[in-house]
């Protein structure tokens, strides 16, 4: 990988009905995008966005309708689903789409994971389990494909002997979404490569090394392991529509504080009331001119993304991506 940049389009199941976002994923391939993802969410960040559709659905339709990658991005191994039922859904959505899918892991919110009533640990407790999850799903794919069983007994998860029945010839990339440095480096460790979402460029550079470390430590080339990135941006034909737009509809990219712990959509609603234009600033790009958004987007590129998945937090998506196919996309270089 490392060596092409590719721009994908960021399904929202938060904001728009599962059929139109198949819909959406599918003009923007004809637009010139490439790939989708989509998050694995239970409850939209704010009610106003709406919507809340099961994730492997949507990712099964999408692969129907496009030919481009696609993956959840992300989805939490650790407290909805045990990690072999992950296993098993992104092992069925790669069999039935060979060389497209790759799964997407994060630790999580409680916004999604505090629906089945379990204990929400804090963040250190929730990486750890992340992580053994992820070694679950890696000894699953790798023991089916060698037709045996696997067994696992850990410190959160117990898993009686069993293999996956339906797999891909390759398993997919599993790729750990990180924030902080330390998360970086073990996803270096222990998987195919990471996710972030955009941040100051000093930090994705920190990110970037501390991955590199990890994966050097484990013996693989961290230039061939993929750096992928979703960018929330808001394009609107006038600078008062697009910040009417983010306001509105992606509040929660102006909040400078961790949102993991918050459970209730409606709570953050409360929160939301207190976002200003101004938090947006280096987190989300607010602008009525394609090419800010291209030089903003080729500055990740250059920093060394192969995969970069645009979110434009409007409803006006199919005027965003003509918008985009015409004047941002053909402008940018790796």
């Amino acid at each position: 990988m490392g060596t092409s940049l590719t721009i994908g389009y960021a399904a929202m199941l938060e904001q728009f009905h599962p059929s139109e976002a198949v819909a959406l994923s599918e003009y923007a391939e004809q637009r010139g995008f490439s790939g989708v993802m989509a998050a694995d969410h239970f409850q939209p960040w704010v009610p106003a966005q709406g919507q809340s559709a099961f994730v492997w659905n949507v990712l099964t339709a999408i692969g129907e309708r496009t030919r481009g990658d696609m993956g959840p991005g992300v989805t939490c191994p650790t407290f909805r689903w045990h990690p072999a039922m992950v296993a098993q859904a992104s092992a069925t959505l790669a069999a039935m789409y060979p060389g497209r899918h790759w799964l997407g892991l994060g630790s999580g919110e409680a916004l999604n994971e505090h629906i089945t009533a379990q204990y929400w640990p804090e963040p250190p407790e929730r990486i750890n389990r992340l992580f053994e999850a992820i070694e679950i799903i890696t000894k699953l794919f790798s023991a089916s494909l060698a037709g045996k069983d696997v067994r696992h007994h850990g410190t959160y998860y117990r898993m009686e002997s069993t293999r996956l029945w339906t797999m891909p010839e390759v398993p997919p990339e599993i790729l750990v979404a990180t924030s902080g440095p330390v998360t970086a480096k073990r996803a270096g460790r222990y998987a195919d490569g990471l996710i972030t979402v955009g941040a100051p460029l000093e930090k994705v550079s920190m990110l970037f090394d501390r991955f590199d470390a990890g994966a050097r430590e484990a013996g693989k080339d961290p230039s061939a392991m993929p750096k992928v990135l979703q960018l929330h941006l808001s394009w609107a034909p006038t600078y008062e529509e697009a910040l009417a737009n983010a306001l509105t509809e992606w509040p929660n990219g102006g909040m400078k504080f961790p949102k993991g712990d918050i459970r209730s959509p409606f709570e953050m609603e409360q929160m939301a009331k207190l976002v200003r234009p101004e938090d947006f600033e280096g987190r989300l790009v607010i602008s009525e001119e394609p090419d800010v958004h291209r030089a903003y987007i080729q500055k990740f590129a250059d920093l060394g993304f192969d995969r970069i998945y645009l979110h434009n937090v409007g409803r006006n998506q199919r005027e965003w991506i003509d918008a985009f196919a015409a004047h941002v996309l053909p402008g940018l270089v790796r």
